[in-house]
């Protein structure tokens, strides 16, 4: 992935130093992850990566052209992604933030049409009859199948730390069957999936770190490490 930097506009989202600074990128076949710190352009970018390959802003496969809102921003027109020449027979983008939206679109057009139903593919059961994580769990368990690309912006935000261990399992899975991830995550257990190449971003800059160098992984195990120092050094603070 590059960014054509030739007149890029001094404006949202390039004034995010991170994304207006990095010319190329490359991703892993099977899981690239990006983290950082809230603000730094995760979502900015795993978007406009969904968009520039054909999928709706809001998230769902590329059949999916519904809009609730014109949010996103301009980004992957800036963009030149380099495709292998196997077309992927399967896709999806997860957006956490927008996925009730996904749920009510599939539910309308269910109910508009006499075929076969599109709910069938997440397990029957329609995704707002289910809890916010039961609806996440139907999405991976039952419509992502192989042979395709996986956007996925912040998937644990739904999901228990077991489920997030179990989604390892499914991604490894997915992934001996032709699958490719980019995903956007807080998540330490995530991250620690073998393999899989992460991006740390930055407020300056994006950087390709090792598991134990990312900064979300080092939070956690010095609070898991040490919990009570560090909550007596946080109150203690703040008296």
């Amino acid at each position: 992935m590059r960014l054509n930097q030739d007149n890029v506009p001094d404006r949202y989202p390039f004034n995010i130093p991170c994304i207006k600074s990095f010319e190329e990128l490359a991703f892993h076949p099977n899981v690239t992850f990006f983290t950082g710190e809230n603000g730094v352009g995760k979502s900015t970018l795993i978007e406009a990566i969904a968009v520039y390959l054909g999928f709706n802003a809001e998230g769902g496969s590329k059949n999916f052209n519904f809009s609730n809102a014109e949010t996103h921003s301009d980004l992957h027109n800036f963009l030149t992604i380099s495709k292998s020449f196997k077309k992927p027979r399967d896709g999806y983008f997860l957006r956490g933030e927008s996925f009730y939206n996904v749920a009510s679109e599939i539910d309308k057009l269910d109910e508009d049409f006499d075929g076969p139903k599109i709910i069938n593919s997440y397990g029957g059961l329609s995704l707002h009859e289910q809890s916010h994580g039961q609806s996440f769990w139907a999405l991976f368990m039952n419509r992502f199948s192989g042979n395709g690309v996986y956007i996925l912006d912040e998937p644990e935000s739904a999901l228990s730390a077991t489920k997030q261990i179990a989604m390892l399992s499914k991604i490894y899975n997915l992934a001996n069957k032709n699958a490719q991830f980019i995903i956007a995550t807080h998540s330490p257990i995530l991250l620690s999936y073998p393999d899989a190449w992460i991006y740390e971003m930055t407020e300056d800059k994006i950087t390709r770190v090792k598991y134990e160098e990312s900064e979300v992984y080092r939070v956690y195990k010095s609070f898991l490490d040490h919990p009570q120092r560090i909550l007596d050094n946080l109150f203690t603070s703040n008296t």
